[in-house]
């Protein structure tokens, strides 16, 4: 039995032990438990029509190979050929098709995601190209007809934004946008400079997955809650009355804020999703890091302090410096032309992740 077959054989055996397990009233009852296996179940289903129509290939091929080796008459040894022949084409393609399929899958690439932006170094034209990347990905997220909510903002000294976080409500929002993380570095003559001089800039952007409650349990009890009069634009009722929320977590002192809906209690509700995701980003950093001592991945290193593109506006070009990939669609890019870039990225992941499962 080839080694393909073999792994998709071990997944047949998992799929019908998980559709076993998620009908037993025990497992039902666990909530966190079932609704994981559910989930494993679905993945499953795929590998499962796949490992099906694969063994038929493999077991068609043996037959007709014996075929022709038993077979004396003509007309019977040349359609045993033929088909033979088509399925000979036909298996290396399949082959491909399940590897990739067999790649294993981050489980977090299918939540909802909470995008960060952060003007670094560049004063001003950081808070700018804040502004810009901002809209930059809701640009994007409008072609692909997702939603997206502002959670928390604070504005910059003349233009633009300190920093900004959003919501994006939308199935894999994260495997989508996870490579994202990191330093942004811009290269452009500042509105603010007479001279003409290119300066460069730099922002911070995190990207974390929306965690829910079976993900990461935030025990209220670790939580300071402070009320404070929202800060910026937002009309006279955001800054009369004390709707923004900051939440700090006391055993980690991580804070999390929100100021930007209308009433307390929808803040409320924003800060918590916010808090409990940064603290399972935490721990999905730490679990990251012990994985990248086994394998060193080149996309995606969880370091936030790491230089990731530089967007340079007199050459009208973006690099990412992880695949040394260049665009030179600048304009289009700012008005959210990534999925070049995003796609490049995944396939990078994939032809690491494949050579590791090899090596």
């Amino acid at each position: 039995m080839s080694d393909l077959l073999q792994k998709l054989e071990g997944i047949h055996y998992r799929f019908i032990e998980v559709g076993t397990l998620i009908v037993d009233p025990d497992i039902i009852a666990d909530m966190k438990r079932y609704v994981k296996l559910n989930k494993e179940y679905k993945e499953l289903e795929e590998l499962e029509k796949v490992y099906v129509e694969y063994k038929n290939l493999v077991e068609n091929l043996a037959s007709s190979k014996e075929l022709l080796e038993m077979e004396d008459d003509p007309e019977m040894r040349e359609m045993a050929k033929m088909e033979i022949d088509e399925l000979e084409k036909k298996r290396p393609i399949m082959e491909e098709d399940i590897k990739m399929m067999l790649i294993p899958k981050d489980p977090e690439d299918e939540k909802n995601a909470i995008m960060e932006f952060r003007a670094g170094t560049g004063g001003d034209e950081a808070c700018i190209f804040v502004e810009d990347c901002f809209r930059m990905y809701t640009m994007y997220f409008k072609e692909r007809g997702w939603s997206y909510e502002v959670i928390n903002s604070n504005e910059g000294g003349t233009k633009g934004y300190k920093e900004i976080s959003i919501n994006i409500d939308a199935p894999a929002a994260y495997g989508v946008l996870k490579f994202e993380s990191g330093v942004h570095r811009v290269q452009r003559v500042p509105e603010t400079e007479s001279q003409g001089r290119v300066h460069t800039s730099a922002i911070t952007i995190a990207v974390l997955p929306e965690a829910e409650d079976v993900d990461f349990e935030l025990k209220m009890s670790d939580v300071r809650r402070d009320t404070y009069r929202a800060s910026g634009a937002g009309g006279q009722h955001v800054n009369k009355t004390e709707s923004a929320i900051r939440l700090t977590h006391i055993p980690t002192g991580v804070v999390a804020e929100c100021q930007d809906g209308r009433s307390q209690h929808k803040n409320l509700e924003k800060a918590t999703s916010m808090l409990r995701s940064r603290l399972y980003q935490i721990e999905l950093d730490k679990l990251q890091s012990e994985r990248a001592e086994h394998r060193k991945s080149l996309v995606s290193t969880g370091d936030r302090s790491a230089k990731i593109r530089t967007y340079n506006y007199p050459q009208g070009r973006i690099t990412d410096h992880r695949i040394n990939k260049t665009i030179y669609n600048l304009a289009a890019f700012m008005n959210g032309d990534i999925q070049e870039i995003i796609d490049a990225l995944k396939m990078a992941e994939n032809a690491e992740k494949l050579k590791g499962e090899e090596g």
